[in-house]
């Protein structure tokens, strides 16, 4: 093979370095080879108790039933998915949240990310007319695995937020909100393809309100192009939501759910809910790209989708676990920031695993202070990865990390009283 073996333009985007890359590189490895990091990094969900004693439970059960075990990891299911599971899943939303489709209009991916990769490369990009149309994110700072999933360049417009206090500005506490305005005024400029937004949102654990979103599908509707919901955090499952929020569903509106946050990363099973072209498009995909999904997430998820297990969950075990947590570290970050004079805020806590600090006094871009806080056994995710498609220079995009406070209680603390005492010193 010759030493200067050329990749593909493609290949080049696809193994050029990333955010996503250093955040699961780091989150690899501080699982597997360096257990001393304090992770506060990466999205990985905590192994919570209550939640995977169901999962061990339901495990054993299905060793015992018969040769299940044996047509869960032996067998091909459909590449739009187990069709057991797809209607089980269709009618559960029928039942509970009243919405009008069938298994036709679901259909089961390798995760999420690789649900945004399909949807983001067959709706947008370039057309065989010539057009090139983008993905327009209502508000940034948005998920930084879409940042470089489009096959062709510059294929997202992002608009900043409008930022209020809430509380006032002595809680420390802000909230990002969605500034229509210039969401209109994008939409008017810029040839788009589709809306999509993270609710609630990685990395803010913002939870636009169901007015934002209500706007954003008046919009979409209006401009003829789909609103894609990443709900990997929110309702109706895992629901890990602290606020109140509506699970959200027209015809023109694509629904992304999962199964990693209840606690099954490694099952790599996400769920579409789509018009049916789309949901037929997305298995085909799938069919090219890795012949049919996993079996083991849909198999072992299958009695908690009939039975609508699932929808408990998130109100019996996941949202009081995550909310305590967020309450304590909130606590250690006031306490830490405080005592070392630093000038800090965090968003408002409303769901997910993270907490977005911002510290306006900090002389350095954050990526230069997740360098640091890594040579101290530290690990964060910096913020400037999180606003990509803006337009012009925002001092705010170098000011801001995300912490996920959802690994070990110690860790945690240890790792926010670091991080006060490095930005001590970079501020």
């Amino acid at each position: 093979m010759p030493s200067s073996l050329p990749f593909s333009a493609m290949g080049h985007k696809l193994t050029a370095r990333s955010g996503i890359l250093e955040l699961m590189d780091d989150l690899g490895r501080a699982m597997t080879i360096e257990p001393d990091m304090r992770m506060l990094g990466g999205g990985n969900p905590a192994h919570v108790p209550a939640m995977q004693q169901i999962i061990r439970e339901r495990m054993v059960q299905m060793l015992g039933e018969g040769d299940a075990f044996e047509r869960m990891i032996g067998n091909y299911d459909p590449p739009q998915g187990n069709p057991r599971f797809l209607k089980a899943m269709a009618v559960l939303l029928q039942r509970s949240l009243g919405w009008n489709l069938g298994p036709e209009n679901l259909a089961i991916t390798c995760g999420g990310q690789t649900a945004f990769f399909y949807l983001f490369n067959l709706l947008a990009g370039k057309f065989s007319d010539g057009r090139r149309r983008k993905v327009l994110l209502p508000l940034a700072p948005e998920y930084i695995g879409y940042a470089d999933q489009g096959i062709d360049a510059d294929l997202f417009v992002a608009c900043r937020p409008h930022i209020t206090w809430p509380k006032g500005e002595a809680a420390n506490e802000f909230k990002y909100g969605i500034d229509f305005e210039a969401v209109e005024a994008a939409l008017k400029k810029e040839d788009i393809a589709l809306m999509a937004v993270s609710r609630p949102t990685n990395p803010t654990g913002n939870v636009h309100t169901d007015a934002e979103i209500e706007r954003l599908s008046v919009l979409a509707e209006e401009h003829d192009i789909p609103l894609i919901i990443d709900n990997a955090y929110g309702a109706p499952f895992p629901n890990v939501i602290f606020t109140e929020a509506k699970p959200f569903h027209a015809p023109h509106v694509i629904l992304t759910m999962s199964l990693s946050k209840l606690g099954l990363p490694g099952t790599r099973t996400a769920i579409v809910v789509a018009p049916e072209k789309i949901a037929s498009a997305m298995g085909a995909m799938t069919a090219i790209a890795g012949l049919a999904n996993g079996n083991v997430g849909q198999q072992l998820a299958l009695p908690w989708v009939e039975s609508g297990q699932i929808l408990e969950f998130g109100q019996q075990i996941l949202r009081p676990y995550y909310a305590e947590r967020s309450a304590h570290a909130q606590a250690w970050t006031r306490e830490f920031f405080t005592a070392a004079g630093v000038h800090w805020a965090l968003h408002a806590s409303e769901g997910a695993f993270f907490h977005w600090l911002w510290l306006p006094d900090l002389k350095i871009p954050t990526r230069e202070l997740y360098e640091r806080l890594k040579k101290r056994k530290v690990l964060v995710v910096p913020g400037e990865y999180f606003f990509f498609g803006l337009e012009g220079d925002w001092p705010h995009s170098r000011q801001c990390l995300r912490l996920n406070y959802s690994g070990n209680a110690d860790a945690v603390r240890e790792g926010l009283k670091i991080i006060a005492e490095e930005a001590a010193k970079a501020s």
